[in-house]
């Protein structure tokens, strides 16, 4: 697959609000998107060594790499039209920038909340979706 695919924790709702950010600037459509849950993102996991259901972060898979936590989070913001600017960030240390993050993926049910399952996208956006490994 050639375009970057964001994994994400499919019942959680900060998570869902993220794609949905993403979604809605994305005009090109250069993204696709699968659950950490689904069969796609289990096979991503299994393929770098991550026991599925252990991973609590987002992951950017691109160019056969994967991106985790800030460093996966401010790669795909930076490629969004009008958000560049967030690749300066990665200049910040990671213990820095892992520490807001995991400060923030440890708290995001208590806070956001979370659904029993996962989400399901609007009809006009299930091709950007993968669901089957």
């Amino acid at each position: 697959m050639d375009n970057p695919v964001i994994l994400f924790d499919g019942v959680c709702n900060l998570c869902q609000g993220s794609v949905q950010f993403v979604l809605k600037r994305d005009k090109k459509a250069l993204f696709r998107f699968a659950s950490l849950q689904s069969p796609y993102g289990e096979k991503i996991q299994q393929q770098f060594g991550i026991t599925p259901g252990k991973m609590s972060s987002f992951i950017l898979y691109q160019e056969g790499k994967i991106f985790t936590r800030s460093e996966g989070a401010l790669k795909m913001l930076a490629q969004l039209p009008g958000w560049r600017w967030a690749k300066v960030f990665l200049w910040v240390p990671p213990f820095i920038r892992d520490g807001i993050y995991n400060l923030i993926a440890k708290n995001r049910y208590k806070w956001f909340g979370k659904k029993e399952e996962c989400w399901l996208p609007r009809a006009e956006w299930k091709e950007v979706f993968l669901w089957e490994a």
